[in-house]
């Protein structure tokens, strides 16, 4: 496989999109939005020190997959020759946050059982995410 095209990505809008979409993230599961629900649907006590044990391990982890995330948009946009305009992001970002991202969930979501509401605001953010950074990566190749 030619793997000469990641020479041509934007590695720094790459990183900047990632962190954008963790940061949406730091917003959506806020008491702003939806930290109550979000809550309720897991059953997670926030005052239990067992819930705040291994955050440093979940926060890091979840920036280096939003950061892989933003990578694999990035190579999208590049293999598919994508114009670098806002419009095309918002698109890209639909597109791969309801065909890639919501469906991985919803496999989960099927055997596991798990809240319709959780599903919402989980379907949510994965696909506002991935339209941010599809926008970051498109307007900034």
């Amino acid at each position: 496989m030619n793997t000469e095209f990641l020479n041509d990505i934007n590695w720094l809008a790459v990183l900047v999109a990632g962190i954008a979409y963790w940061a949406i993230g730091a917003v959506w599961y806020s008491k702003v939005l939806f930290a109550k629900k979000w809550l309720e649907y897991t059953k997670i006590n926030p005052n239990d020190p067992e819930a705040k044990k291994g955050m440093g391990i979940m926060f890091g982890g979840s920036l280096v997959l939003m950061v892989l995330t933003a990578a694999g948009l990035s190579i999208l946009v590049h293999r598919m020759d994508i114009t670098a305009c806002w419009m095309s992001g918002v698109k890209i970002g639909a597109i791969t946050g309801l065909l890639f991202g919501t469906t991985a969930i919803s496999v989960s979501y099927l055997y596991e059982k798990r809240p319709w509401g959780l599903y919402l605001i989980n379907c949510g953010y994965t696909v506002v995410g991935n339209i941010i950074a599809a926008i970051i990566v498109c307007c900034w190749q």
